[in-house]
Order: structure tokens, then sequence, then C-alpha cells
């Protein structure tokens, strides 16, 4: 019995991290790459204008739903704290490897690299602060429906919180990219409403995926509807 149990925990261990490590890269590329901006018609009814950023972004917001909903919310905000502290640290190999200079047959000049990666340090700075505002707000407004409904309706604490908190990533980000000069005034309005319908329509989509993770998981440990994973 100790030894299934012992078990049982590590494998939840396990999970964890590796919903942890895809959380953390999620978060760490959709910086380093948000210079790049797209459109997407949307079966012509309406084009999105939106950075590449946004692609990854997303996935990390269903991976706090799915900790938050079998691991407690503990361990939701633990690993957003720990995004953070990758996130930096990215920052910092990046502002390391743009002050070193380049060789001259470097495939990747100065110009190029700083070109690319000169705005990351905005870009994270912006995105840490809309991050923290969105991340902490999902995850206390995914435990506060859970409580109202009593573990019911996951669907419902999903995209009512996931709705919320990412109008404030999406406007706390623009609005200080556009403060910094990254992006100009005229565009806020436009790549609001994109990044918003974008991640409200990923947002919907990605719920089957949050009820199949969830219920895999529920099957994998025993847990009853609610219940959640007691872990150091």
């Amino acid at each position: 019995m100790v030894k299934h149990y012992l078990k049982e925990k590590l494998r939840a261990q396990q999970i964890y991290m590796i919903l942890s490590a895809l959380f953390i890269a999620s978060l760490v590329v959709s910086n380093l790459i948000f210079q790049k901006f797209f459109y997407w018609d949307f079966f012509g009814l309406y084009t999105f204008e939106i950075s590449v950023g946004i692609l990854p972004y997303p996935v990390t917001f269903l991976i706090t739903d799915i900790i938050s909903e079998v691991y407690g919310k503990k361990k939701a905000n633990q690993v957003v704290t720990t995004g953070i502290f990758a996130s930096f640290f990215s920052l910092l190999i990046v502002f390391v490897a743009d002050g070193v200079p380049a060789t001259a047959w470097s495939p990747i000049g100065n110009s190029l690299f700083e070109k690319v990666f000169g705005a990351t340090a905005v870009a994270v700075f912006a995105s840490m602060v809309a991050y923290l505002l969105a991340q902490y707000i999902d995850i206390q407004l995914f435990h506060f429906w859970k409580k109202l409904t009593k573990g019911r309706h996951l669907w419902l604490r999903n995209n009512f919180s996931t709705f919320l908190s990412q109008f404030v990533d999406t406007f706390s980000v623009l609005f200080l990219l556009c403060s910094f000069g990254k992006i100009d005034w005229d565009l806020f309005g436009g790549l609001l409403i994109s990044g918003f319908l974008f991640k409200v329509l990923i947002a919907v989509l990605d719920t089957p995926f949050l009820y199949i993770a969830v219920y895999g998981l529920r099957r994998l440990f025993h847990l009853k509807n609610a219940e959640e994973i007691e872990m150091a």
C-alpha cells in the first residue's frame, strides 16, 4: 500500500513537472518571437492582426487551469512564479548575447541580432507585468467559480476566468509597448480587439482539451469530482 502511494505521488510529480516545462517554454518563446505580426482571415468574418507571440501564450492559461483543477491553487501559483524567473533569466541570456561582438563571418551580425532581439527587454517587462496580473486573476477567478459551483461546470470556470484575465493581459501588454514606443498608438485599438478576440476563440476551442486532460488525470489518480492531488 505504501509503495503504491509513493509511486502515485512520484507520477503526479512527474506530470506536474512536464506541465510546468510546457508552461515555461510557451511563456519564454512568446516573449522572444513577439516582434513578428501576422494576419488571419477567419472565414471572412473577421481579419485578425496579431503578434506571433500570441500563438503559444494561450497554452499557458490552459496549463494553469489544468494544474488548478487537479493540483490546486498553490501549485498553480507556484508554476506562475517559476515562469517569472525563467523569463527574466532568458532576458539576461539575450542581453549578454546581444552585448558580445559578432565575428566577421557570423551568419547573424550584430545589427540583425539587435533588430530581432533588441526589443526583448521591453517585451519581457511589458509581458511580465501583464502576465502577473492576468495569471493571478485567472487562478483566483478559477477557484472562485470552482468553490461557487462546488466543483461542477468545469467549462464555466475555465472560460469565465480566462476571458477576463486575457483582456487584462492583452490591454496591459499593448499599453506598455505603446508607452515605450515599440508600437504606434494608432494600432492600439485594432490590436487590442484582435488579440482579445483571438484569445477568447482559443479559450473556447481549448475547453475540450481541458476536459480530456482533467478526466484523464482524475482517472489516473482516482480523484473524485473537485478533489485535488495532495502534494508537498
